[in-house]
């Protein structure tokens, strides 16, 4: 999870995650270039005194300049679209979850055991122990296994909220009669969070998400249902 000063993204748990670092990492490496010309550019333009009457009408140097913008941000869409896709996919997930957005708490389903449904509420400070993080904790975790392809089914019963955990890559918007679906990977174990996304009323600060992320061996063994 996040920290205080923390200026970077979060660690990756996911596939998907480590993706979205690499592109940011890219992209902002040719930010930092393209900065840094203009900058010297700049710089040279405000303390030279010298004018060079050759390149008041220098059709090369009007060409460079209209190719490398395109070149450049043809080096950002690749793999932009390639990580597009990858969070399009949805290849035979071994498990379905679905969550339903609700003023201000989220209900899960898990749908391939039975229908198996419960509600998931911030923990008020009065019941948080040591440990337990304000605002974040919930009272029911969903607990999910790592290295197994999750489906994640997300819609709202009320107004528009968003489904986030930044640790793994996701932002999925949960909207009224309509149902979305993302999916991820977790690489590792550990309890994960992540909170509503889109202004959904007065109480929109207050509906986390918890994941608890476990070995598949011991996810078989059934402590999912302890709730």
């Amino acid at each position: 999870m996040a920290h205080a000063a923390q200026v970077g993204l979060q660690d990756a748990t996911s596939p998907i995650m480590e993706e979205l670092i690499t592109f940011h990492d890219h992209a902002l490496m040719i930010i930092f270039l393209i900065c840094f010309l203009v900058l010297y550019a700049l710089f040279l333009t405000l303390t030279t005194k010298l004018t060079n009457t050759n390149i008041s009408d220098a059709q090369e140097m009007e060409t460079v300049w209209t190719i490398l913008p395109a070149i450049i941000l043809v080096l950002i869409a690749l793999p932009s679209l390639h990580i597009l896709y990858m969070t399009d996919e949805v290849n035979d997930p071994s498990l379905t979850i679905k969550s339903i957005g609700h003023q201000w708490y989220w209900t899960y389903e898990y749908t391939d055991y039975g229908g198996l449904i419960f509600n998931s509420y911030m923990l008020p400070p009065l019941f948080l122990e040591p440990g337990d993080l304000r605002l974040l904790d919930v009272d029911n975790r969903v607990v999910l296994p790592i290295e197994a392809p999750i489906r994640m089914m997300i819609t709202s019963q009320d107004v528009l909220h968003s489904w986030a955990v930044p640790t793994l890559g996701l932002k999925t918007d949960a909207i009224p009669g309509r149902l979305n679906q993302t999916t991820f990977t977790a690489t590792r174990p550990g309890v994960y969070y992540g909170q509503c996304s889109e202004i959904c009323g007065a109480n929109h600060s207050f509906m986390p998400i918890v994941l608890e992320l476990i070995p598949l061996k011991i996810f078989e063994m059934g402590p999912v249902f302890t709730l």
